[in-house]
């Protein structure tokens, strides 16, 4: 059915829309990828710092949302210095007070 008869149809009351929208097989739904409940929000960000959001997304191989999420999580846990730190990252540090590069 065109999307203009469906309209005409819907518009006037005719059942016969709604005998359509009964017999027509259900859509399959995404598969959420957490079992965490999760609320949207919009973010209106300057055209330039999405872009390099999406490129930072892209050149790790996720989701535009999903690196926004990580960093939220990881500006939150500074806020209340629960903040994991990796081993290397540790390493690396320490190393590099050991031995300063030359400025």
């Amino acid at each position: 059915m065109h999307r203009d008869d469906a309209m005409k149809q819907f518009h006037s009351g005719d059942d016969r829309l709604a005998e359509l929208i009964d017999e027509s097989p259900a859509a399959p739904l995404p598969t959420p990828d957490t079992d965490v409940p999760m609320v949207s929000r919009s973010v209106r960000l300057p055209l330039e710092t999405y872009e390099r959001v999406r490129a930072a997304a892209e050149a790790r191989g996720i989701g535009v949302t999903t690196l926004m999420r990580q960093w939220i999580e990881a500006g939150l846990a500074d806020l209340d210095d629960s903040a994991t730190v990796s081993l290397a990252d540790v390493r690396r540090a320490l190393a590099s007070l050991a031995h300063p590069t030359a400025a």
